[in-house]
């Protein structure tokens, strides 16, 4: 067996309103299906669904700094530094918070959270010979200035 693709991505909120216009309000990203008054799926355009939200409601607990689980979620922006700059300048248009940004060397990389505190990588990719040609270049963290 081999795992082909990454198919979707489920994240436990507190309020689907309010993550839902962060996702899909400041994020751009296409709502397509709701499930009852728990659940909403968005779509990036090549998958019937990338994205899912489930409900919990007011009550969630925060997972702590060192549970286990997701780290963060990634979403590409773009390919050019020239992108991950107009998507830094909407950020701050919308009062959103940066929390930093990296040097990957196959990425660049903004970081931010949603606003149930989970981090949200928006990157950029570089040229894909980069790590096809070396995999390990992978593992590679810088400061980014843009």
């Amino acid at each position: 067996m081999q795992i082909k693709a990454l198919g979707h991505v489920v994240l436990k909120v507190r309020s689907l309103e309010r993550s839902v216009a962060f996702y899909r309000d400041l994020l751009g990203m296409k709502e397509v299906a709701r499930y009852r008054d728990a659940m909403v799926f968005f779509s990036l355009g090549q998958n019937h669904h990338d994205l899912g939200l489930l409900q919990l409601g007011a009550q969630a607990e925060l997972p702590g700094p060192h549970s286990l689980g997701l780290y963060h979620v990634a979403f590409k922006v773009g390919d050019s530094l020239d992108e991950l700059r107009e998507c830094k300048a909407h950020l701050e248009r919308h009062g959103v918070t940066i929390l930093g940004s990296s040097d990957h060397g196959v990425s660049q990389s903004l970081y931010i959270k949603d606003p149930d505190g989970i981090e949200i990588e928006l990157y950029v990719d570089a040229d894909p010979r980069l790590w096809r040609d070396n995999p390990a270049a992978v593992a590679t963290v810088k400061p980014l200035r843009l």
